[in-house]
């Protein structure tokens, strides 16, 4: 079985409400869920699998305590480990909706990491998106402002996709 990691960064809490979420519908303990505000880069190598996420600021900054974790991240070579990314947003910030979970992947990009669970946005409405590389979202975008009655349900699907790429 395949350890994982949740990796967070979040500055309202609204992140770490997320990332303790996924980690209740994949198992994940407790202790596995690490906030990257106190966490070194290099406790990623005792998993399998890191889901990293974190929230959109401004305009369309990746939250500081991401940024600064991602920074000695990306000196890692991450073969042979899987990726998962979530990010949460604000579709009335409309051309820069989860750029978090785009920054996340292509900061990430060159450390031999093999990315897993990609997503849709079906639901959001907004103009650009970071997530979206070449057609495709790379992670699972969450809208607790405008849609927190739908942040269950995308948690629960993306979670059983990545179980089901984990098998």
């Amino acid at each position: 079985m395949k350890k994982i990691g949740i990796f967070y960064g979040s500055t309202t809490g609204t992140t770490l409400e997320v990332a303790q979420e996924i980690a209740r519908q994949l198992g994940v303990n407790p202790e596995d869920v690490h906030d990257v505000a106190i966490t070194a880069p290099s406790a990623v190598a005792d998993y399998d699998v890191l889901v990293i996420g974190a929230s959109t600021w401004n305009a369309g900054d990746l939250q500081e305590d991401m940024a600064t974790f991602l920074d000695g991240l990306q000196a890692i070579d991450l073969e042979g480990i899987e990726v998962a990314i979530f990010g949460c947003g604000d579709e009335s910030m409309s051309d820069t909706f989860c750029n978090s979970v785009g920054e996340i992947y292509h900061r990430l990009h060159d450390t031999r990491a093999t990315f897993i669970a990609p997503f849709n946005n079906d639901g959001y409405k907004y103009k650009h998106t970071d997530s979206d590389v070449h057609g495709m979202i790379v992670g699972l975008c969450i809208d607790n402002v405008n849609h927190p009655e739908g942040t269950p349900a995308r948690v629960k699907a993306w979670c059983d996709a990545i179980k089901e790429e984990l098998v």
